[in-house]
């Protein structure tokens, strides 16, 4: 016992004994590791939450390239030319349907673009004057020829039997009409088939560190940045972080798989950083060791000098106290400098992600906006203006996009919007025409009323979209399954503007209407529960208000919007 107690209060350099070294030396390790932990945790979130975002843009454009392709086959299975050719095989008709298809393929990007008669056989295409024409081929060995007639429209991803490339295939009956009546329609004269091919939309994805897969219900990959995995099971990434979300319109699942590396590179900074604090904080601890080293070798010294001597170690002593009450305030004060630290670390990461995210996407959203622009400027003057319509609107869209970027990079400079005098009817109409287009929104009505142009009220042009749009997606929302669904808009100007967007949906329940506006309170599968409580507060910034009527059963759902008026 006598040689173990010997060992335990051996001295180490400096007159500290060896274990109390090691003691320190333990918990500066479990220190260290927890920061480690911390930073690494943190990172991972910081990664999760930028691949949601980015896969939420990516699954977005995928819908996009999807609605705009199946709507090319949706208005060319109703054209009357479309019709003429199947029903009246001419060569004129068919080579007019091919010219047309022709035209129609550098318009809407798609890949080939062809009409199938009632066996299979194709009579016209946009690829006519090529080698590898589609023009006297039978398709109709394939699911989308037959299902197409079967079910009036069908999709099926392939590899072309001419063209050897592997692209989705939507498709659309043409049906006959008898007298030429719309509404008298025959059995199906043929199939008009668009093939859409995505190389652009993987070429994006390939330039990502993030790998990025669409597969189908069975695991097979549809979609990929690296093309080698088309058609086969999605592979393990082992430790990756992988965030999925279904494309909407198709049944399909797209999936985003990071690294991990960069977090553990995170977290091994933070270990760095925290080292070197508790380095700051062990300089003054070893100089205070050896200055009651010192002390006790003068007070050693002291004892041989009795009284007087006596009363110089009772001095340093107290001074010592007062030392070690320094000690401890400066350590808490450390702690809480600390703690300061972190969180504006936090707040810096987020500012960087808004400024991040606003910046990547201006660039894609200037080259959309050219592009429109070069669209409409091609466009022969007085043809296709539905064409020119649509590529306006295309320009709008971005000219708005731009906006929103734009105060995404104004809130991480710590700015805000301005509130001034805004058309309501602009902001009605724009709202209205952004949810039209969705996948929700098609086939709803929206009654809204003769709006004056000269109505202002209090308010900044996106925010007052984004509440408008944000409540005419929930009202799509709720009417899904509903018989006959219509959405109603009521605007009433007096001393303040009130607008009313009420459906004709099943309603709120009262267990719903009492958390409506309580965040991340959500009824819906993929919900969040941010958006009519975001949208309150953005009202109330304008000096308005935002609430929902009380339930009432069989009545549907409505929200009431106040602003101020501007005079």
């Amino acid at each position: 016992m006598a040689s173990v107690g010997k060992a335990l209060d051996s001295r180490a350099p400096g007159g500290v004994p060896r274990w109390l070294w090691l003691l320190i030396a333990l918990v500066l390790a479990g220190v260290l590791a927890s920061g480690f932990r911390i930073g690494q945790h943190d990172a991972l979130n910081d990664l999760r939450l930028a691949q949601e975002v980015e896969l939420r843009t990516r699954v977005q454009a995928l819908e996009g390239v999807l609605s705009r392709q199946r709507a090319v086959a949706t208005v060319l299975a109703d054209d009357a030319l479309v019709r003429d050719a199947l029903a009246d095989p001419l060569p004129g008709n068919r080579a007019a349907v091919s010219l047309k298809f022709d035209r129609l393929r550098d318009q809407t990007n798609s890949s080939v673009i062809y009409l199938l008669d009632h066996r299979g056989v194709a009579i016209a295409a946009s690829n006519w004057d090529e080698a590898t024409s589609f023009v006297g081929q039978d398709y109709s060995f394939r699911d989308y020829f037959s299902d197409a007639l079967l079910r009036g429209e069908a999709t099926q991803f392939a590899q072309g039997t001419v063209s050897h490339r592997p692209g989705l295939y939507l498709s659309h009956d043409v049906v006959g009409l008898a007298g030429g009546h719309p509404d008298t329609a025959t059995e199906p004269l043929g199939v008009v088939v668009v093939k859409v091919e995505f190389d652009a939309l993987e070429r994006n994805w390939a330039g990502n560190a993030a790998q990025t897969f669409v597969t189908d219900p069975s695991g097979q990959v549809m979609l990929a940045g690296d093309p080698a995995l088309r058609f086969h099971p999605m592979p393990n990434e082992g430790d990756a972080i992988r965030t999925t979300q279904a494309v909407p319109g198709i049944d399909w699942t797209m999936t985003m798989a990071s690294s991990t590396g960069a977090a553990r590179y995170a977290g091994l900074l933070t270990m760095g950083a925290l080292g070197f604090v508790l380095t700051l904080l062990a300089v003054p601890v070893v100089i205070l060791m050896r200055a009651r080293r010192r002390a006790a070798r003068e007070a050693e010294a002291g004892r041989r000098y009795r009284v007087e001597l006596e009363r110089a170690v009772e001095e340093r002593t107290r001074a010592l106290t007062g030392e070690m009450r320094e000690r401890r305030a400066a350590e808490e004060h450390v702690a809480r400098l600390q703690d300061e630290m972190v969180q504006a670390n936090k707040l810096a990461a987020l500012g960087q992600i808004t400024a991040g995210v606003a910046h990547e996407v201006n660039q894609p959203l200037a080259t959309i906006r050219l592009l429109a622009e070069n669209g409409a400027a091609m466009l022969p003057e007085g043809q296709a203006p539905e064409v020119a319509g649509n590529l306006a609107g295309i320009q709008r869209m971005a000219l708005r996009i731009g906006r929103i970027t734009e105060q995404l990079r104004g809130f991480a400079r710590k700015a805000s919007g301005t509130v001034g005098p805004v058309s309501l009817r602009e902001a009605l109409e724009v709202a209205v025409l952004m949810t039209g287009a969705s996948h929700a929104g098609r086939g709803i009505p929206v009654d809204m009323p003769a709006v004056d142009p000269g109505l202002l009220v209090m308010a900044e042009t996106v925010r007052l979209e984004q509440i408008l749009v944000n409540l005419l997606q929930n009202a799509q929302e709720a009417l899904a399954g509903t018989q006959d669904p219509r959405i109603r808009i009521g605007v009433e100007a007096a001393e303040t503007v009130r607008v009313t967007v009420r459906d004709n949906g099943p309603g709120l329940t009262p267990e719903t209407a009492a958390r409506l506006f309580t965040p991340f309170a959500t009824s819906k599968p993929n919900g969040l529960g941010l958006g009519l409580v975001i949208s309150q507060e953005i009202a109330r910034d304008f000096g308005g208000d935002l609430r929902a009527l009380p339930p009432e059963p069989g009545q549907g759902a409505c929200f009431i919007l106040e602003l101020q008026g501007a005079i």
